[in-house]
């Protein structure tokens, strides 16, 4: 008996145990028109979650939770850039109910995507299906939370917290406003007319190129405040305010999930919208040749003002984002404290000799870090407020001086090799952005969890 015992024991080391767990298990009764219900709720709200900038494993994950809450397990989920399918098989059934959706438009919306969330919590709290149902009806039918010309102001405001975390003068933030102010009110009016986004980000650079290449002019008026214009500070404050709707955190993440296909498509909408804005600069950059009002190549890249002022600008570039994505109050405030604390992150990597991707990375790992643990605690979106604490981070001024380079280089090989070297080192602070924000967010994930499981526990034993 002891040498069998003995063996046993060895064999356990070598080999994993056999599956002692019986053949069959407890099922829910669940009929076909439950069943299809629960699935047309899941996907329905998987589908907004989509639209309105979840990432495509989130969206997955609620699908899942929300059908499991009503007996419905397994249920297998396929999410592509524009579709989503879920399929649900039981034990026994001669055909799978499988139900798909198409994911006509995304724009960001983030009050929206708040209310899912919070329905999703309530749903897994006990919520009757019908009554998650008409919930959702109500939330889905909820417009956007700004009027238009909120938008357009915010989308101003935006370029001037630019200008001011580069140190520029009043004029140069009023020129600054207004000439992002005049690149939105373009995109507001193609939008209008359904004119496809790639077009009317090529129109909104070229608006806000011309009026930064015809802003020297106003030397010539003797004031003391414009013989200090810097043309590139207003076009690297539209650079930034056009690329702030793209998802660049999103289709990073999506790429380090797992779903190709979705990360794809937003990686090559990203790709094409950037393209626009790249196109508008170079037209508003050869019009102003043309017509004689060219713009000298910058030797230097651009320094920012004093630190001070970098926290306000950054701070102002939380507030106009946030809002231009439809946030409430509180993404907001939250925005604005983590756009300081990833400035702050940035500074200090900078100031310990960090080159300025690396230095970029570190500061929006700083901020998605801290702000996935506040979006566990404030019940708010993750993305929204790791977007808003990234963008101030965007090389606009990297960009325009590149492409500067280009169109001004003429002959000089030297000159375009200089453009063309620094739109790649632009390039890659964008790729250090989307991994560091990515790193933070998978990072802070088991410490969110175990954060909420020192909660709960305190909770258990207050009461």
């Amino acid at each position: 008996m002891g040498r069998r015992q003995f063996f046993t024991s060895l064999q356990a080391l070598v080999r994993s145990p056999e599956n002692s767990a019986p053949h069959t298990e407890m099922l829910p009764v669940i009929d076909d028109a439950f069943a299809v219900g629960v699935l047309d709720l899941s996907i329905r709200i998987g589908e907004s979650m989509l639209s309105s900038g979840a990432p495509a494993s989130e969206v997955t994950l609620t699908i899942v939770r929300v059908a499991g809450v009503y007996g419905l397990d397994p249920v297998h989920v396929d999410v592509s850039y524009n579709s989503i399918t879920v399929a649900h098989h039981r034990s026994g059934a001669d055909k799978p109910i499988t139900l798909m959706r198409v994911v006509r438009s995304q724009a960001p919306d983030h009050a929206r995507l708040q209310r899912l969330q919070a329905l999703v919590t309530e749903i897994r709290g006990g919520m009757p299906v019908e009554a998650a149902r008409a919930e959702f009806r109500i939330v889905r039918r909820t417009p956007f939370a700004y009027h238009p010309p909120v938008i357009v102001a915010a989308q101003a405001l935006l370029a001037v917290g630019v200008a001011v975390m580069f140190g520029a003068n009043w004029l140069v933030i009023l020129l600054s406003f207004i000439a992002a102010g005049g690149a939105a009110i373009t995109q507001f009016l193609l939008g209008r007319v359904h004119v496809p986004f790639f077009f009317s980000q090529v129109a909104g650079a070229f608006v806000l190129t011309l009026i930064a290449a015809v802003a020297p002019s106003l030397e010539a008026t003797g004031w003391p405040v414009a013989q200090d214009i810097k043309p590139t500070v207003i076009v690297a404050s539209g650079i930034v305010l056009m690329l702030a709707g793209l998802t660049v955190v999103g289709a990073a993440q999506d790429a380090i999930d797992g779903f190709a296909l979705t990360a794809t498509g937003r990686i090559l909408e990203l790709m094409t919208q950037t393209l626009g804005v790249v196109l508008g600069i170079l037209a508003g950059l050869e019009t102003a040749r043309v017509v004689g009002a060219g713009m000298d190549v910058p030797n230097d890249s651009l320094p920012f003002g004093p630190l001070p002022l970098q926290f306000v600008g950054a701070a102002l570039i939380a507030v106009s984002v946030t809002i231009y994505n439809g946030a409430g109050l509180r993404v907001v405030a939250v925005s604005v404290g983590l756009s300081v604390v990833a400035w702050a992150g940035y500074t200090a990597a900078s100031a310990l000799g960090f080159e300025t991707a690396a230095a970029s990375g570190v500061g929006a790992f700083a901020g998605s870090l801290v702000g996935i643990l506040a979006a566990y605690r404030l019940h708010v979106p993750s993305v929204a407020i790791t977007t808003a604490a990234i963008l101030p981070m965007v090389p606009g001024a990297a960009v325009f001086r590149g492409l500067l380079g280009v169109v001004e280089s003429g002959s000089s090989t030297a000159l375009l090799l200089s453009g063309f070297t620094t739109l790649a080192s632009a390039a890659t602070v964008g790729i250090a952005l989307a991994v560091g924000a990515s790193l933070g967010i998978y990072v802070g994930q088991p410490l969110r969890a175990s954060l909420g499981t020192v909660i709960r526990a305190r909770a258990r034993e207050r009461s």
